[in-house]
């Protein structure tokens, strides 16, 4: 991703609002209908997807930044980014419980 933690975790963000969008209006049709063997299947294979998406934009800068040696810059990077992703839950959290979304 980025050296930048704020677009790191919005575009962890972007990524989860895409799933679930995507999800939502794909699963529609099928609301009235069982489930079959293929529905663990796809669970399991977007979730294998998910976490190696996420894997991507959390990891990926830190650990290029910690390959080449800049260790503190790279842990650095990486609490950030979970932290401002943590904060953005938690004002999603928020917003939910009162109601606004």
């Amino acid at each position: 991703m980025s050296k930048n933690p704020i677009i790191n975790a919005f575009g962890a963000l972007t990524y989860i609002i895409f799933v679930v969008t995507t999800l939502t209006f794909a699963t529609q049709p099928l609301k009235n209908k069982p489930d079959t063997f293929f529905a663990p299947i796809v669970f399991l294979s977007v979730l294998t997807l998910s976490v190696v998406v996420m894997a991507f934009m959390f990891f990926y800068q830190p650990l290029l930044l910690f390959i080449d040696g800049k260790k503190k810059e790279a842990i650095n990077l990486f609490v950030k980014t979970v932290a401002i992703f943590a904060a953005m839950t938690v004002v999603a959290l928020i917003l939910l419980f009162i109601g606004k979304i």
